[in-house]
């Protein structure tokens, strides 16, 4: 594995407070109705990406998830300015403003969304994996999906056929203890969600997913394993979210002492902790970081609020082109 260094931790803090700060003021310009729809955020949940992108080959890897998906673009090396603005629906957004929060795409970065519909990234993740098998690139696709997605049947039908065909791809649940409102104890009589992939004789595990060392040794395995044609592998991040399923969740399922007994080990504070004890940063050096990151998020703001709104013309022109339809007059 990639060795994880003083530089490693440096990267990993300033990342995932950028995500974390991100998501905060998402949340902040939702509630003042400058972000409309549905948004889910991705607070504490932020050890698993920063673990992934240390051991992927961001040249040729790809990933895709579901709806709670702004960070994982930037950390694909999406402009996190871009992101802001398609969640403000501007034409400056990642897709013109269209696809709006739960629909971040960038083929140009290897990420292939954002998903609306329960489960419905899982079989798009394995045919990722198998048009790189075809033809032979050499290419390792992460499909990440929720707890509650993982009672879909099209995790099963996708396993039999990723099995069977042995393509290079990592199923990844993260499972943060709750399907919307729904504990996974409701949802099963087994709440190992990762012993699913025994049924299909596919290698899996538990994977502390607050800790991103520990995301980062597994998913590490799995991807050597993906990349030298042994097929994939299914890993249970066990997480936990902060915030709300969206931001019109009350949260009646659980208690504040419950979210306050997870915040004991939140990701960022435990990536905090290794650097001042192994004198990685000083505080002036942290602060300097966390000033970076608090500049980046009002910038990225500032972009979106100063980008423009998409014309109505738009509208048709992602839809139809002029040769394929000539009966259509150029301007709807």
């Amino acid at each position: 594995m990639k060795k994880i260094t003083k530089a490693t931790y440096l990267k990993w803090y300033e990342d995932m407070l950028f995500w974390r700060k991100f998501e905060d003021k998402l949340a902040q310009v939702y509630i003042q109705q400058k972000v409309r729809g549905f948004l889910h955020l991705y607070n504490g949940q932020e050890a698993i990406l920063a673990g992934a992108l240390h051991v992927m080959d961001l040249s040729k890897d790809k990933m895709i998830t579901a709806y709670r998906n702004h960070v994982q673009p930037i950390g694909m090396g999406v402009d996190p300015r871009k992101v802001m603005a398609e969640l403000y629906g501007k034409k400056t957004g990642t897709s013109q403003g269209m696809g709006g929060s739960m629909h971040i795409f960038s083929k140009e970065h290897r990420f292939y969304g954002g998903h609306g519909i329960v489960g419905g990234q899982i079989p798009l993740g394995a045919g990722l994996a198998f048009a790189d098998k075809y033809f032979k690139r050499d290419a390792v696709t992460l499909t990440f999906l929720g707890d509650g997605a993982a009672r879909q049947g099209s995790l099963h039908e996708t396993f039999t056929m990723a099995v069977k065909w042995n393509l290079p791809v990592v199923f990844c649940v993260e499972n943060n203890g709750y399907a919307m409102g729904t504990s996974v104890a409701r949802t099963s009589k087994s709440t190992e969600i990762w012993k699913l992939g025994l049924g299909y004789d596919m290698p899996c595990g538990p994977v502390d997913a607050m800790n991103p060392e520990k995301v980062a040794e597994a998913m590490d395995e799995a991807i050597k394993r993906a990349r030298k044609g042994e097929g994939p592998t299914f890993l249970e991040l066990k997480t936990y979210r902060y915030r709300g399923h969206s931001m019109s969740d009350a949260q009646q399922y659980r208690t504040k002492d419950e979210v306050a007994e997870y915040q004991k080990i939140d990701p960022i504070t435990q990536v905090k902790d290794i650097i001042k004890k192994n004198k990685y940063a000083t505080d002036k050096e942290i602060k300097e970081i966390d000033k970076r990151v608090k500049d980046l998020v009002s910038e990225c703001e500032k972009f979106a609020e100063e980008s423009e709104f998409p014309e109505i013309q738009q509208l048709y022109d992602v839809v139809y082109e002029q040769e394929d339809y000539p009966f259509l007059p150029h301007k709807l």
